[in-house]
């Protein structure tokens, strides 16, 4: 709750105020993720084989969970100045729409070319390879805004960015494809004839749209194999919630100035990286007994790995050759439809959050795509941001629990992420305008049939 009601509409750190560090959650967790394993040996991970992936630094972030801060090179924060500190946005006219007693803030992450939160980790992850000696970079990309971003990063480093975008997505998208080749990159659908798992995965399965388990096979392919060029992922990875926590040291410094407390966080849920940055502070005050508030994860009902997923270990890609982790999945060969949110149709979820989610530290809801642009839509009209289908999945949440609060009389805290804008969706807008957009949720023998492809670890 807040001491006052004189809030302004914006919230901003100054330059002095913000996050010299990174907040690394796993340091604050008794129970610690479980490791990830060797897909060849079922070994955890080393430090040399993580490298022959990524590089080394960020294989150190991967594997590092005991330091609990560690310093952003100043490179980093210098590039960061350009965007950040990004506005935590008081919705108060989102409030008045809707009746409710409760407060609603946003942290806006789309001010920047990239339209998201992805530019966080994007820079910190060329910024290391171009200290390694690395000339070029590989990625995936479901939405395009990991691609957008790393695109940027990499031309502001002068590193070549290959990046294989989801196949739905790259003929969805293609004004967001043409930002990535405006600053570098090469851009394949994806899967490809380019590549050897590209091309399993077509003659496994004719005419699939794809998924970033696809992408993120061809991608790794095509590092190990070039030379002097590593992989980069833009969420899951403990390394890229470490790089996200600027958005929660950013949001809970802003949200102190003025003495409030978040009764209820929520966050879209894909593979984790933004909900894992925005809670990760909040997390850590939760297991330290300083907090009780509701962290909410949103996830598209048509590809619910946090609520109808298993809990095991399973590949990360579909090509089955990145190492195994244990996180909620609907198994590695689940593709999931070409929903509108491309950032959101992963099959797994990040195992730092897989946990926190097992321990019961936070909650999860799955919502069908109509329901989200309603949402979007309600809040694009009031608060003058059109969000991305994937931030709108909090938005749909955050709406229905401020109506809660309506109806219980409650006036309660609700903080959620705002992680894009939604301009390079407008297909996805015109379907639901026009009517014709539909939802989809997986039926229990898709799941079934996908589950029974998991790993025997």
């Amino acid at each position: 709750m807040s001491k006052t009601s004189e809030i302004p509409y914006k919230i901003y750190l100054t330059e002095e105020e913000m996050p010299k560090a990174w907040f690394n959650v796993r340091s604050a967790m008794a129970k610690k993720p479980a490791p990830l394993l060797n897909p060849a040996t079922r070994q955890p991970v080393t430090l040399d084989d993580l490298s022959h992936v990524f590089c080394r630094e960020l294989a150190k972030q991967e594997l590092d969970d005991t330091t609990d801060f560690i310093p952003i090179p100043k490179p980093i924060l210098d590039f960061y100045k350009m965007y950040r500190p990004s506005p935590l946005v008081r919705a108060y006219f989102l409030e008045k729409e809707l009746g409710t007693p409760a407060h609603i803030y946003y942290k806006f992450e789309g001010n920047n070319t990239s339209g998201s939160h992805k530019l966080n980790s994007a820079i910190a992850q060329a910024y290391y390879a171009k200290e390694e000696g690395l000339t070029s970079i590989t990625t995936e990309t479901g939405a395009g805004q990991w691609g957008t971003a790393l695109s940027m990063a990499c031309s502001f480093f002068g590193l070549k960015c290959h990046v294989y975008m989801v196949k739905c997505s790259y003929e969805q998208k293609p004004h967001r494809r043409e930002v990535m080749r405006t600053y570098g990159a090469e851009v394949t659908p994806s899967p490809s004839n380019t590549t050897k798992v590209g091309r399993e995965i077509l003659a496994a399965h004719p005419g699939t749209n794809g998924s970033l388990g696809c992408a993120i096979s061809e991608a790794v392919e095509t590092a190990v194999s070039t030379p002097n060029c590593r992989y980069t992922l833009g969420s899951v990875l403990a390394q890229v919630l470490l790089h996200q926590s600027i958005i929660g040291l950013e949001t809970q410094a802003a949200l102190k100035k003025y003495g409030i407390e978040p009764d209820v966080i929520i966050g879209c849920a894909g593979g984790g990286s933004n909900l894992g940055g925005l809670i990760s502070p909040f997390v850590a005050d939760k297991l330290n007994g300083k907090s009780n508030c509701n962290i909410i994860a949103v996830e598209p009902a048509s590809c619910p790995s946090l609520t109808r997923g298993k809990y095991a270990y399973d590949f990360c890609d579909t090509g089955r050759v990145c190492p195994l982790q244990k996180m909620y999945t609907l198994g590695h060969d689940f593709i999931p439809s070409a929903s509108h949110a491309g950032g959101l149709r992963y099959h797994g979820m990040s195992a730092t959050l897989s946990e926190l989610y097992d321990q019961k530290l936070m909650e999860a809801r799955a919502v069908e795509q109509t329901s989200v642009f309603a949402a979007a839509e309600q809040f694009a009209r009031v608060e003058g941001i059109l969000p991305a289908p994937e931030s709108s999945h909090a938005i749909r949440v955050a709406i229905d629990e401020a109506l809660r609060c309506k109806a219980e009389g409650r006036e309660e805290t609700i903080l959620f992420g705002l992680t894009g804008t939604g301009y390079f969706d407008m297909v996805a807008y015109e379907k639901f305008n026009d009517g014709s957009m539909c939802d989809y949720i997986p039926t229990d023998a898709d799941l079934k049939a996908s589950f029974a492809k998991l790993p025997q670890v």
